[in-house]
């Protein structure tokens, strides 16, 4: 039995208790909401393709069911599995500028390093950005993030929004004369995700949101412009 208000509605991110009841013998009916006196969550009669749609198309109630309403516990493996692709393609582009006839094994071991390398900057970076994030919100509005589990479920929310990173290994793999313009929207489609999560999950301001993934940004730049003047290909 989940505890009391564990549940939210999709509309109005009001509390509930239940998100159906069972009148047996395969009877089922699904909860209102005493706040908007709306079904408290659509979505668990629907397939999860169109779940997922609603979710790409960044929809405020699809991200509600996932976050609120679903037990989804994938955001570490999605995390790990976006950041080796951001590596392999920062590898792969890094391989392109500097090819190199020789098979010898030396040559073969500085690449798998060049591997290793670019997933721990990647992984600085994106711990960097949701430190600007977290730094950001903490410091305008104290309060959204007042308890642990406040800051646990903003950051499953952050690390599943993350998914569209997903898409940079088919952007590679079909190359054509618009790669670079895919990989740029695959970015902006993440940072819109990332922002809807947030908005979501703290059911804050639009401009609250917008501030966090900015400094989220800047942060993580920061990391890029020190690496860079270490000497270090990013």
């Amino acid at each position: 039995m989940e505890a009391p208000g564990a549940y939210r509605c999709i509309e109005c991110n009001g509390k509930a208790t239940e998100l159906y009841r069972d009148y047996q013998r395969g009877v089922l009916r699904i909860s209102i909401c005493k706040s908007c006196q709306k079904p408290v969550d659509k979505y668990i009669e629907y397939d999860p393709v169109i779940i997922l749609i609603n979710a790409i198309l960044c929809k405020a109630q699809a991200y509600r069911h996932i976050l609120f309403n679903t037990k989804i516990n994938i955001q570490g493996k999605l995390c790990i599995f976006c950041l080796l692709c951001e590596a392999y393609l920062r590898w792969l582009q890094l391989q392109d500028s500097s090819q190199s006839p020789d098979p010898d094994d030396l040559i073969r071991y500085a690449k798998e390093w060049d591997f290793y390398r670019m997933f721990g900057i990647a992984s600085l970076e994106q711990t960097a950005f949701l430190v600007g994030i977290f730094t950001a919100l903490w410091l305008a509005r104290p309060r959204v993030l007042k308890t642990k589990a406040d800051f646990i479920l903003l950051l499953k929310a952050l690390l599943l929004s993350s998914y569209g990173k997903l898409l940079l290994i088919p952007a590679v793999i079909w190359e054509h004369d618009y790669t670079h313009l895919c990989l740029k929207l695959i970015k902006v489609f993440v940072f819109t995700s990332n922002f809807q999560a947030i908005r979501v999950t703290l059911n804050t301001s639009r401009k609250l949101c917008l501030l966090a993934i900015v400094s989220g940004l800047i942060l993580e730049n920061g990391i890029i412009y020190l690496l860079q003047r270490i000497g270090w290909n990013v």
